[in-house]
């Protein structure tokens, strides 16, 4: 066992930290993969977060301003263009900017967190910002990038990005996908270098991968902790194998271990695989949204889970141009009315013992899916099945007498965000009577 490799001592320090809160993060540990085949382009992200963070699917539409706008972002205004295309975003509920999109001409973006030399910059644009910025106002793959490289050189990039620690910061690499190609564009400051991918599969995990750019300017300790060298070569390799959206869908939900249980590190949690689930004393980070494309030129699919860990979500299809009303924006405390936090008591629940949970419903979830990717239906029809699913499978785990399979230092780190984000007890149990009570890890 790795409490073994660690010493008892190292885990009793580890639980003091859960206790009061001061475990490690790193926010905007990710995986992004796009595969540049024939006359079609497949992309997919994970975001990986904090627990708590929540994220929302957020429509926005085509907009005219007049001259002199300004836009606020998430922690500058800058100048506003006359139009913006309408978008579709996934973004942490308290950002401008978005951790990953799609917009009207079938440009799709995801960013992530790199770790360079650069000087830290106190405020400028956040990477999400630019990738809010270049959907709303680039027609292709090509002038998003030239959006995101002039944004970078004329304000930088900066300000806090974290939710739980606000103050950490970093710098930003992406995938910019079209119908025809895509590209890697990653940053170090107001610097920048782009790689085109015109053919083949390419996937970037939080590490500087253009091996020029990188000398000089890669850190080794955090992207060391963020376990970026394993997880890309990883997503590199799974990204190659794929030849369909399902093919991506199922490398978004991978663990690295064969199996359903992830593997827990005292130092990182389970950061080592696509599929992330936070635990770690040193970094610690969960997957919070997952989102899959095709774009054709003849076609476009987008499907999303809208909710945390696609190891227990369902991806839906969505649509730039049929918006849909999700209830009210989720934000870091339980709240019945979002989707985002009604998958968490599946989610949480799943965490104690995968191997046993997870097979109560994932085989329909698969087949769901299929059915889905085979015919698709009105993201309106999809997610209303989707909700009734949610709601049986919900039941099915929570039918369940499980002992926490988990190591003690993960199940301590849960119980300490059930308690920030005021989850019930139990999914039946109405808020207003969990109020006061001890919440217990999920």
């Amino acid at each position: 066992m790795v409490v073994q490799a660690v010493g008892r001592n190292c885990v009793r320090r580890a639980e003091r930290s859960a206790n009061v809160g001061q475990w490690g993060t790193i926010a905007g540990v990710c995986d992004t993969m796009v595969v540049v085949d024939g006359d079609r382009v497949l992309f997919a992200k994970n975001s990986d977060r904090d627990p708590n963070e929540a994220q929302l699917l957020d429509w926005q539409p085509r907009r005219a301003y007049s001259t002199g706008a300004r836009v606020a972002c998430t922690w500058i205004e800058i100048d506003q263009v006359p139009e913006t295309n309408a978008v579709l975003l996934s973004r942490p509920y308290w950002m401008f900017g978005a951790e990953m999109g799609a917009n009207e001409h079938g440009v799709a973006i995801g960013n992530e967190a790199v770790f360079t030399h650069a000087p830290t910059q106190k405020l400028g644009l956040t990477g999400m910002d630019l990738l809010r910025l270049a959907l709303e106002r680039a027609a292709n793959a090509e002038e998003a990038v030239a959006t995101i490289i002039e944004l970078l050189g004329r304000h930088g990039q900066g300000g806090g990005c974290g939710h739980e620690h606000r103050g950490l910061t970093y710098d930003n690499s992406f995938i910019v996908a079209d119908r025809r190609e895509a590209f890697v564009v990653e940053t170090a400051g107001r610097e920048s270098a782009v790689e085109r991918v015109t053919n083949g599969a390419r996937s970037i995990s939080n590490g500087l991968t253009i091996v020029e750019f990188a000398k000089g300017r890669s850190q080794r300790i955090r992207p060391h902790f963020a376990r970026s060298r394993d997880r890309q070569a990883f997503t590199q390799e799974c990204a190659s194998r794929a030849s369909s959206v399902g093919d991506l869908m199922a490398a978004l939900r991978n663990h690295g271990t064969g199996g359903a249980q992830p593997h827990y590190s005292l130092a990182t949690g389970a950061m080592g695989a696509p599929c992330m689930h936070g635990g770690g004393l040193i970094a610690s980070s969960q997957t919070t949204a997952s989102w899959v494309a095709m774009l054709a030129p003849d076609r476009i699919e987008h499907w999303v889970t809208a909710t945390a860990a696609p190891c227990t979500g369902l991806f839906k299809p969505v649509s730039i141009d049929d918006p849909l009303d999700l209830g009210p924006s989720p934000n870091d405390h339980f709240d019945q009315r979002c989707l985002w936090w009604r998958h968490e008591l599946l989610h949480r629940r799943c965490l104690a013992d995968p191997a046993r949970l997870l097979p109560l419903f994932s085989a329909e979830r698969d087949e769901v899916e299929a059915r889905w990717l085979t015919n698709p239906p009105l993201p309106s029809a999809a997610f209303a099945e989707a909700d009734l699913l949610l709601d049986r499978w919900t039941a099915a785990v929570w039918g369940e007498d499980v002992v926490d399979t988990r190591p003690r230092w993960v199940r301590r780190y849960w119980q300490e965000r059930a308690r920030r984000a005021q989850l019930p007890v139990r999914p039946a149990e109405p808020r207003a009577a969990s109020a006061g009570k001890e919440t217990g890890e999920q």
